[in-house]
Formats: C-alpha cells, sequence, structure tokens
C-alpha cells in the first residue's frame, strides 16, 4: 500500500484538467495504433498532466503505461507524481536488469538508453503496456523504442512539436497534435511569470553551422571566450541583472568556464556546472544556487530541461542557437510563478530574439507539425545570410582610435547594394561607396600617409567582411572571386592613400 502522505499531489488546474479529458476522449475513441501529440509550454505543468492522464487509462483500461524520458531527473519527478496519484510505479534505471516483479507495478518510468538496451536483450522486458507516454518528444532518439510495441498508444508531449532532426518529421510518427494553453494565456492566467527580455546586438561572425543544423560547440566557444563578448555580458549583468539569482546558458564548457572566471574575478557569487560533474558535486552546487540569493549560476547544456528552480530571476542567453525548441527550453527556466515573483529577465547575448521573436509571441504549432520545412524556413537565417544577422562593431582597440567609429559600424554593404539596384545604378558601385567610406575614415584618422597604411591593415577585418557581404549579394562567392575583389579592393585604396595623404 502506497503512503500519499510521503508525497504531495498537485491539483490540476482547470485548463489542465480539461486537457487531460480531452487526450484520454481522443486515446479512447481512435482505438489502438493512434498516435498522439500534445504541446504545452516550458511551466505548464506537463508532467502533472501525463501522470493523470497514466491514472485514467490504467483506471478505464486496465493496461499498463510506459513513461520514457531521458533525464534521471525526469523519471524521478515523474515517479514521485505518480505515487502521489495513488499508482504503483517503478523506475528502470541501470540497476534494474530484471523485471521479476512487474505484476506488482501499473507504470514504468524509463531512460530510453537504458530501456532500449533492456529490450535489445529481452523484447519482451516489459508486458502488457497499453500506452506509451514520452516525454520531450521532439527528441528523436524515443524512435528506436517504438518498434518494440505493437498494438498500442503513443501519447508524445512537447513544448514544442518540432523534430530534433529535420529529416525525420514528428508527423511521420503522430498522428495529430493538440496544441494546449498559450505562452501569453498562461501569463495572463496567472500561471507563468511574464518576461522582460533585454537585447544587445552582437557581431556573430565565426560562428559555423554544424551538421544537426545549430552552430557548433567549438566556434560559439570560441566567439563567446573572446574579450569583446565577455565584456558585452559583463555590462548587460551589470546594467539590468546585478544582485539577482542568475542562470547563464553557454554553448560549450570552455565559453562556460571562462564566465566562471569572469564572474569570479569582479567578486560576484558564481558557480559552473555542466555535464562532467559528479552527481553530488552537481547536487552540491543546485542546493548553493537554490539558498543563496543573487548567486549566478553558468552552465552548459544541462539545465535546458529536468530542473525546475523558481526561484530564477534572470536568463541570460550567453549564445546563439537555431533551434526553437532549445530557445524556448532555455527561456522557460525562468517562467516559474511564485507569490512573489510575477515576471522574470531575459538578456539575449546571440540575437536569438532577433531570429525567432520573443518568447511570447503567438506560435502557429499547427503549422510547425504539419509544414515543418516552411516553418523553419521562414524564421531561420540560411547559412549564407548568417554574416546579415548583426550589426557589426568594431574590436575596442580600434574603435578608441577613431574620431567617429559610427562611419564604420553604420555601413550595412547590402543596404547600399540594394539601393544601388533600386536606383538603377550597377551593383558593383556599392563597392565604390564603400571604398570611399574607408577612405575617408581613414584621411579623418591619420596624420600623414604613413598613418594611413597602418590603419587600412587595421581595417582589413572590416574590408573583408564588407566584400563578403557583396559576394553575398550578387551570389558569386567563390573563394577565388572574393580573393580577387579584396586584393583590387585595398590595391586601389593604398594607392589612394599614397597618392592622397603623401602631400600632406
Amino acid at each position: 500500500m502506497i503512503d500519499e502522505s510521503l508525497f504531495k499531489k498537485k491539483e490540476l488546474y482547470p485548463f489542465q484538467d480539461k486537457v487531460v479529458k480531452q487526450i484520454i476522449e481522443e486515446i479512447l475513441n481512435n482505438g489502438q495504433n493512434f498516435n498522439l501529440l500534445f504541446q504545452l509550454p516550458t511551466g505548464g505543468g506537463k508532467t502533472v498532466i501525463f501522470s493523470n492522464i497514466a491514472k485514467q487509462y490504467l483506471q478505464k483500461t486496465g493496461k499498463k503505461v510506459l513513461i520514457l524520458t531521458h533525464r534521471i531527473e525526469l523519471c524521478v519527478q515523474t515517479s514521485k507524481q505518480l505515487t502521489a496519484l495513488g499508482v504503483a510505479n517503478k523506475v528502470v534505471n541501470s540497476v534494474v536488469k530484471l523485471l521479476e516483479d512487474q505484476g506488482e507495478f501499473q507504470s514504468f518510468t524509463a531512460m530510453v538508453e537504458t530501456l532500449n538496451n533492456r529490450l535489445q536483450e529481452n523484447s519482451s522486458f516489459i508486458e502488457n503496456i497499453g500506452l506509451v507516454v514520452v516525454d520531450e518528444a521532439h527528441n528523436n532518439s524515443f524512435r528506436k523504442i517504438f518498434q518494440y510495441f505493437k498494438e498500442i498508444n503513443i501519447l508524445g508531449v512537447t513544448a514544442t512539436p518540432l523534430s530534433s532532426n529535420k529529416s525525420l518529421p514528428l508527423k511521420d510518427n503522430y498522428d495529430k497534435l493538440i496544441v494546449g494553453e498559450s505562452i501569453k494565456s498562461l501569463i495572463e492566467g496567472g500561471y507563468l511569470s511574464n518576461a522582460d527580455t533585454y537585447t544587445y546586438d552582437v557581431n556573430l561572425h565565426g560562428l559555423k553551422i554544424g551538421v544537426n543544423g545549430d552552430f557548433t560547440v567549438s566556434s560559439s566557444d570560441k566567439l563567446y571566450s573572446n574579450y569583446f563578448m565577455q565584456e558585452k555580458l559583463l555590462f548587460a549583468y551589470e546594467e539590468i541583472a546585478i544582485g539577482r539569482k542568475t542562470l547563464i546558458f553557454n554553448s560549450g564548457i570552455e565559453s562556460s568556464r571562462a564566465v566562471y572566471e569572469l564572474f569570479k574575478k569582479h567578486h560576484y557569487p558564481v558557480r559552473h556546472l555542466d555535464s562532467t560533474f559528479s552527481e553530488s558535486d552537481r547536487k552540491d552546487i543546485l542546493e548553493w544556487f537554490k539558498h543563496t540569493p543573487g548567486s549566478v549560476l553558468t552552465s552548459v547544456g544541462i539545465l535546458t530541461t529536468g530542473f525546475d528552480e523558481p526561484t530564477v530571476e534572470t536568463i541570460i542567453l550567453n549564445r546563439a542557437t537555431r533551434s526553437l525548441t532549445l530557445y524556448h527550453q532555455m527561456i522557460g527556466r525562468g517562467s516559474r510563478r511564485l507569490s512573489n515573483k510575477d515576471s522574470f529577465q531575459v538578456i539575449d547575448l546571440g540575437n536569438n530574439v532577433r531570429r525567432f521573436g520573443y518568447w511570447q509571441d503567438y506560435i502557429d504549432w499547427n503549422d510547425a507539425f504539419n509544414f515543418p520545412d516552411r516553418f523553419l524556413e521562414s524564421r531561420l537565417s540560411e547559412e549564407d545570410d548568417m554574416m546579415f544577422e548583426a550589426e557589426y562593431e568594431l574590436p575596442r582597440n580600434l574603435k578608441d582610435k577613431l574620431k567617429d567609429p559610427s562611419k564604420l559600424e553604420g555601413f550595412s554593404m547590402r543596404d547600399i547594394y540594394l539601393d544601388c539596384i533600386a536606383t538603377g545604378r550597377k551593383g558593383k558601385d556599392a563597392v565604390d561607396i564603400s571604398l570611399n567610406n574607408h577612405f575617408e575614415v581613414i584621411a579623418e584618422n591619420s596624420a600623414d600617409m604613413y598613418d594611413g597604411i597602418l590603419l587600412l591593415e587595421e581595417l582589413q577585418e572590416d574590408v573583408e567582411r564588407r566584400l563578403k557581404h557583396y559576394t553575398k549579394c550578387i551570389t558569386k562567392t567563390t573563394d577565388s572571386y572574393l580573393s580577387w575583389l579584396k586584393e583590387t579592393y585595398n590595391r586601389q585604396l593604398s594607392q589612394r592613400i599614397r597618392a592622397e595623404l603623401a602631400a600632406e
């Protein structure tokens, strides 16, 4: 007999109760082999919803329920909720090799990799399953499990019904999508905290896109570990979030450790956490974070799911991502509502808001589910457009030398090119206009020809950036053409410097 007093039973909110009934009705009315996907924002209570669905399904069908997750923390949370509801359940972890006592349980919660290993050894490892619930269903690692279960129902649950693999859309596995409450309605209903978002333009030049469609860890680490990005992060924190409990998301361990050293140097209460930490160390750090006012925790990936700390007041996205799912997961870590917390802060240092819109914005999830390619293409810049995303920022040492840095920073090759085309001029005129702009800046900040030549050397990054923009505009992107264009540009600019500044 389960002692329910050991666990806190969470009562369903009206919107949760409504969706539990809706999903149960859909499953029962459509029979076996009907797979349903349910979308609900992070913080909307997905665990309590599918735990109640599991209980009602058991009562109505007599068949058992299997709940799949990809984090042990999610297994434990789910198990506790099921126990509180009076459902006899068992967590299948790495210690569980056999299920000789499975007759004593109505529900099983397992990590996908652990269960897959058991099923490979014995395809009848778990029997009499009628419903498989997949938490974080956008993660494609769950597909390998489905082959072991026939004549069942699958319920996928996710905040973002977009597959983690573009070539394996969710609609291939699920027959229907049910869209839950929107973020805006959950905020208005008092279930989620609202987000006050602060954006800082950053230059993402140098980021590379990997095979998974997102920016690579190596290029992100290199960018976000440099002095200028570190300086911008510290400025943003001190301007917006100082003294508030802050969770910082990074792309890689190198950049997260750099953030730790930066904040430690400035005497802020900070810890770093990544997947290489032991379970005990991780527990100690999270306890410290929970109980330390104004604490700062810089992390890598590990806290995007399965982590619930309602006292978080500020989320800093110290990274860029092309994943809408990850974007919502990170911001959602700050959305938990408390009696003294009806809002939280989001600081974006990766142009993510520009890429995806504000976290609270309406999203047509049915469009995302039914037409994922079209949906993503309308929101994401392609690799060739990456250089156009952010306004250019001059290196600080160069910026300090110039009388008016805005003459360089405000120059947009693409805008100039489009203006030339729109007014009937040649596109190549944009290159001449750019060269004139560079010369004006050099002349304004040089005492003589020698100063001008030295300044031209320091401007090479800006020269290359503009010319790359130009080649993208004309869709002529070969390396040889860019090299020729850059050589010609620098030669003409150098000749002009020698001719016009030598007489001064």
